[in-house]
């Protein structure tokens, strides 16, 4: 069985970028903001706030504006933070009656640029570019100059507890949303059974049949608590790089869409395509005293992977030689990360999310936990500090478009976010201090002058 369809020689092509081209309009001329929401079976759906003059967004800028402490809201190019001095004020702040968003929203972070340890006064610091935040029509916390996700204390105590002081190592982090065995074999026998009846007038209904045929795909989340603000970002990144690449969300910036480049003949019939979001692994640099790390770049790679899917719905990868859309599309996506993340918070929030992770092997790879006494008390306790709140991402709504050239139709489906902070770790990975630069940086930082109760400052 494959899936080669018997179709009418006709402008399947144009109904396809028709349709494509209309959704990418709508959400370009109206969306200001886009995300998911899980609802209590455990099913994400996406979410969008759309606002054709732009004056939600203004407001909103407005009223951060007002409201934040000016310190808090500048723009910094490095702002740092203490990790055993937020612990103790967070302890604080809770007998006060509450964590304030300045805590909550980790000072403005938009980054983990660097991380250092100071001996001298036992503090482990967190440092990057910040500025002032504010919340996103759908509830995601960015930067009022520049629109970047911010850090959020939740995601860091994520990392952490996956790291700890007791010395429990986190191996793999990662979501996969996979459609099932059953759902690909009703959708291998859907395709046949339409075959010699496609049409292009019947196209958004032969959309609706596979859709309904494949049935919800399912939602693997390891390493993290699935419960977590952590574990959605995950998801969410990788469903929606996926509506990105088989035509369903327009790009966030001008690059190459692998619907726009797909050939069937390039591709393996019964092809099922997966992509995958990786770390830059190589991304870390350590100074020679081992006092200092620093991560560069934008972190995060796109990677694809073919398989075959059988007649019974199985899947086997191909081991086959490279798709160029594919190809194409991957490496436009990596290429442009950066860019992407600036017009579409959630894959900077992946982007730091890794960063995180590696940060948090970092600190426990070199045993600072040990040389600074810190036992990480509250942060490690989901009692006090609770980030298991979220409704747990089990299933995700079908995101399908066919791509019909020549006469064949295809459907890129599967694929997720693997993160080994280890690897980043690797002596093969790691680069060197390039004329001592992140050392000097370093010793930039002064302690000394901190007020009682002081966790940030620029």
């Amino acid at each position: 069985m494959n899936w080669r369809l018997m179709s009418a020689r006709m402008g399947w092509v144009a109904a396809v970028a028709a349709l494509a081209g209309f959704y990418a309009a709508e959400v370009k001329a109206q969306a200001i903001a886009a995300g998911v929401e899980v609802d209590a079976g455990g099913v994400l759906k996406m979410k969008v706030v759309r606002d054709a003059s732009g004056q939600l967004s203004k407001q909103r800028i407005a009223d951060a504006k007002a409201k934040l402490d000016p310190k808090l809201a500048a723009v910094s190019k490095i702002r740092k933070l203490s990790l055993n001095r937020l612990e103790a004020a967070l302890d604080k702040a809770l007998q006060q009656g509450g964590i304030p968003d300045e805590m909550k929203y980790l000072a403005g972070l938009t980054r983990i640029e660097y991380v250092f340890f100071y001996p001298e006064t036992n503090d482990i610091v967190i440092a990057g570019p910040a500025e002032g935040y504010m919340l996103d029509p759908v509830g995601r916390v960015v930067g009022v100059t520049s629109g970047q996700s911010i850090l959020e204390l939740q995601d860091l105590v994520v990392a952490l507890r996956a790291f700890p002081p007791s010395g429990q190592k986190t191996p793999h982090i990662g979501v996969s949303i996979d459609p099932t065995q059953e759902g690909l074999k009703r959708l291998q026998e859907t395709l046949v059974r339409m075959g010699g009846r496609l049409q292009p007038g019947n196209f958004p209904q032969m959309l609706a049949a596979m859709r309904e045929a494949l049935g919800l795909q399912n939602v693997t989340i390891r390493g993290v608590s699935p419960k977590s603000h952590f574990a959605q970002v995950l998801v969410e990144a990788d469903y929606r790089m996926k509506l990105i690449g088989i035509g369903l969300e327009p790009p966030p910036v001008k690059m190459t869409v692998f619907v726009d480049k797909a050939r069937p003949a390039s591709v393996s019939r019964n092809a099922l395509l997966r992509w995958y979001f990786v770390p830059n692994y190589d991304a870390v640099r350590m100074s020679e005293d081992e006092m200092a790390m620093q991560l560069v770049g934008d972190g995060v790679k796109l990677v694809g992977a073919d398989e075959v899917v059988r007649a019974d719905g199985t899947r086997v990868e191909t081991g086959g030689g490279k798709d160029i859309a594919n190809e194409l599309w991957t490496k436009s996506f990596t290429e442009k990360y950066g860019e992407i993340s600036r017009k579409a918070p959630v894959y900077a929030q992946l982007r730091n999310l890794i960063d995180m992770s590696i940060a948090a092997a970092f600190i426990q790879d070199r045993d600072w936990y040990t040389k600074a006494h810190w036992k990480m008390p509250l942060l490690m306790d989901e009692a006090k500090i609770a980030v298991e709140t979220y409704n747990v991402p089990k299933q995700v709504e079908t995101a399908i478009n066919a791509i019909s050239k020549g006469n064949q139709v295809m459907t890129p489906i599967g694929g997720g976010v693997s993160i080994d902070p280890l690897k980043a770790l690797e002596n093969s990975n790691r680069g060197g201090d390039e004329g001592g630069k992140i050392k000097a940086t370093r010793s930039e930082v002064k302690l000394n002058k901190l007020g009682a109760g002081q966790w940030w400052w620029d």
